[in-house]
């Protein structure tokens, strides 16, 4: 199938803004809400305030920059309005290719220098790979195997920032706001989805989030099923031993529990038939597959009775040439569940990799300048915003373009103009 012409996606995307107008608030903040939308989904390196100003206004540059400013960074518009209507405009298209499967949990970072920006702090930054000083926001996706939108989306605050109240009055942090480790965040986040009636989906996470027992249990009693990556050293119980029905919560520890072992041993005790090669699915250039094999068990856990402990999926990952297995997970998905279904739900979290790197090479998620906490989260926002239009219009994109080609002709910028910091500009 052939591009459509320019102007009928034009005027798709003019609709779209006319229903995230409907929930911003002010009509004068129609206009700069379309401007920003057009700036962050046109070509363009930068998709910070000033170039989007001179990329849609290019005759009156300094104006526009502050229109784009004050809407982004003070005006009081409400995000959770506005990314309740993207996920009612792009919801349905989603849906086109099957349901909702899975709700995946994470966090994405933005290196930064200074100490100013809400947030920022020394922490562990996957832009960087490495711990640097940055900002995390904790997110929440809804996917299936042919897209993923983000629906819920925080700003991760430190200790050292969410007692100093200094920073916090500067950097506008409303009240409400208290230290909460990422884990309690995203659990806020899984409550807030079940009470909002999101499409249920299995739950997904990293080892980052998958080793804190408090969170498993949360999704458990959000009704909610999991797949989630944890480390190599939890304990469970060696196959054919278990707890004693009755008994107090024992101590776990190996000296007090000789039966237990980590998932690690686990994995490494296991007779060679129990590992299977599996496909899951296909690459950019072949289908994927490793090797797997998986087992119930029983995890230590001193905040659970014993009675209470359920066996449940431990799947590994130990592909051919490696030295060691490389990948836990647990799930409480039913026991019946095929292995190669296993194998997908879990490597589903694929498109959370996809999400960030389209928001943020794409959309500009990480281009914001500001400081502040109301335009850090209004211009996340946005930037859902934009990117769920681009999901929406994904099947007038060629198989071979680039995963959001360009829907807009790019505007005129006036020869005269010089970003910030440019050298000409000096």
């Amino acid at each position: 199938m052939g591009l459509e012409p320019v102007g009928a996606i034009e005027s798709r995307f003019t609709g779209y803004v006319e229903g995230l107008a409907s929930v911003i608030g002010h009509a004068d903040r129609e206009r700069p809400l379309k401007d920003y939308c057009v700036g962050l989904v046109m070509p363009g390196e930068r998709k910070s305030v000033e170039p989007m100003a001179a990329m849609t206004a290019p005759e009156r540059v300094a104006a526009q920059h502050q229109s784009l400013l004050h809407f982004v960074g003070q005006s009081e518009w409400s995000d959770e309005k506005v990314l309740s209507k993207v996920r009612e405009l792009v919801l349905p298209k989603m849906e086109r290719h099957g349901p909702i499967e899975v709700w995946i949990i994470d966090d994405t970072g933005f290196s930064k220098q200074g100490k100013h920006s809400v947030g920022v702090a020394p922490q562990y930054c996957g832009q960087l790979g490495r711990e640097g000083n940055c900002q995390v926001a904790v997110t929440l996706s809804i996917a299936n195997h042919h897209a993923s939108l983000p629906v819920a989306y925080q700003l991760y605050l430190p200790q050292e920032w969410a007692k100093d109240r200094a920073r916090r009055r500067k950097a506008g942090v409303p009240v409400r706001i208290k230290f909460r480790t990422k884990q309690e965040i995203a659990l806020e986040q899984i409550r807030w989805a079940r009470e909002a009636g999101l499409p249920r989906g299995v739950a997904l996470a990293d080892a980052d989030y998958g080793r804190d027992g408090k969170l498993r249990r949360g999704i458990t009693e959000q009704g909610l099923t999991y797949v989630v990556g944890i480390q190599s050293t939890p304990l469970v119980w060696k196959p054919g031993t278990g707890p004693k029905p009755g008994r107090a919560t024992p101590r776990w520890g190996r000296r007090n529990n000789p039966d237990l072992i980590s998932v690690k041993e686990a994995a490494l005790g296991l007779p060679a038939p129990a590992w299977q090669t599996i496909q899951w699915r296909e690459g950019t250039a072949d289908v994927l597959s490793s090797r797997f094999a998986r087992l119930r068990v029983r995890v230590a856990d001193a905040n659970v009775s014993v009675d209470e402990l359920t066996e449940e999926w431990l799947l590994i990952e130990w592909p051919e040439g490696a030295k060691e297995p490389t990948r836990y997970w647990l799930s409480t998905l039913p026991d019946d569940i095929s292995f190669r279904d296993l194998v997908d739900i879990a490597k589903l979290r694929w498109r959370i990799e996809r999400d960030y790197q389209e928001l943020k090479q794409e959309v500009g998620l990480g281009h914001y300048e500001g400081r502040g906490w109301r335009g850090f989260h209004h211009h996340a926002t946005l930037c859902i915003a934009a990117y769920g239009f681009l999901i929406s219009e994904r099947e007038t994109i060629p198989p071979s373009g680039p995963p959001c080609a360009v829907l807009f002709p790019e505007f005129a910028v006036p020869t005269s103009y010089r970003p910030r910091g440019s050298a000409l500009a000096a």
